[in-house]
């Protein structure tokens, strides 16, 4: 018994190991973490210095600046030449309005304008008129004048009668009846004096209204022509606007491009500002990449991008080039912004577009809709 308890001990002591070994296998461990941990470092430092040059979303699609097609006028639509996926050039005609309502919209234009041309030949002619007249007017005030210089002279020649015949008659030389007529040739004399003076304060009148009518019809030609005077300016303004309206009745294509979203049919009745149909330019396209905002430290207009479409696969490249930055994130102008101030608030990655412009031979080659999908990569090393 004795033996057996002597030999328990020695059994357990070569078991357990020595606080050196422990030292030993703690110390080559923490070795070990310290080496993972210095690989770690130099692996990251590897990465940043040599291959993190790029950031890359798939949160990316295609976008064009589309031309919303309106009418410009009033009418009935009389014929549609289009269809939604035809393709367009610049000016083909679209859409046709009925140009029977402008054509007579520009044929009353025009006969205002002849109206007003003719208006201005009528008030030059009253001019010459009354030109005419205010001379005429100088030739009647002489003739009046003459008539009171005659009338003047006949009074001063009756009251000289009647003077002698008064002093012919106090010494009863000459019967009365004979001083009675003497004294109504003067009184004759008088009025008849009285009615030439009236007659030129008339003709002084008459030719003092003959020059005011002159003066303001010449207001209303003078430094004009017939075809500067402002009646006339009026009327080809109207002409003008006519004739752009009956242009305007025919609507063509803005750009090249494909025609989508076509909601007018012949027979409809259309109004300014209604909406057609409506124009995408597949040659000038762009991307608009959602980037993390914590990808976009580097990023800056005029770097290259290299971008591929789920719809070529990565088999077909595209080169771009970043234009700018949105002036927001998406969730900043949402229909129902976020509100971060009500107390549950969760912090989100915010993406921000950035816009990418894509080269028109390269989609000339594979063209694009707007709305596809596309995978980004911004070479931050690029210029």
């Amino acid at each position: 018994m004795t033996d057996a308890q002597n030999t328990l001990p020695d059994s357990q002591t070569e078991v357990q190991p020595s606080d050196q070994e422990l030292k030993a296998k703690r110390k080559k461990g923490l070795g070990f973490v310290a080496l993972i941990l210095i690989l770690a470092a130099v692996l990251y430092l590897i990465w940043t210095l040599f291959f993190n040059h790029s950031v890359s979303t798939d949160n990316a699609y295609v976008g064009a600046e589309t031309a919303s097609v309106t009418s410009m006028v009033t009418g009935q639509v009389a014929e549609v030449l289009v269809s939604d996926t035809q393709q367009v050039k610049k000016g083909d005609v679209l859409v046709r309005v009925d140009p029977r309502d402008a054509e007579i919209a520009v044929a009353q234009a025009k006969a205002e304008l002849l109206k007003a041309q003719r208006q201005y030949k009528q008030t030059a002619a009253n001019s010459s008129a009354l030109n005419s007249q205010v001379f005429v007017s100088d030739d009647g005030i002489h003739s009046s004048e003459a008539q009171v210089a005659k009338a003047k002279a006949e009074l001063d020649k009756a009251k000289d009668d009647l003077n002698r015949r008064q002093q012919l008659s106090a010494s009863g030389a000459i019967s009365k009846e004979e001083l009675s007529t003497a004294q109504s040739a003067m009184q004759n004399a008088q009025a008849g004096y009285d009615l030439a003076q009236a007659g030129l304060a008339q003709a002084k009148s008459s030719q003092k209204a003959a020059q005011s009518t002159l003066a303001a019809n010449d207001a209303l030609i003078h430094g004009s022509n017939e075809n500067s005077t402002p009646d006339v300016l009026v009327a080809q303004a109207k002409l003008k606007q006519a004739e752009l309206d009956l242009e305007r009745a025919v609507i063509k294509s803005p750009f090249d491009g494909v025609v989508t979203s076509r909601k007018i049919q012949v027979g409809q009745r259309v109004a300014p500002g209604s909406v057609l149909l409506m124009v995408v330019p597949l040659g000038q396209l762009y991307v608009d990449a959602n980037f993390k905002e914590s990808q976009l430290e580097k990023v800056r207009p005029g770097q290259k991008v290299t971008l591929t479409s789920d719809l070529y696969g990565d088999s077909v490249e595209y080169t771009g080039t970043v234009v700018g930055f949105s002036g927001g994130t998406g969730s900043a102008f949402a229909l129902i912004p976020a509100q971060n101030a009500t107390g549950n608030w969760i912090k989100v990655v915010q993406r921000l577009p950035v816009r990418i412009q894509l080269d028109p031979k390269e989609l000339a080659e594979h063209p694009l809709r707007v709305g596809l999908s596309m995978e980004a990569n911004i070479d931050l090393n690029s210029k």
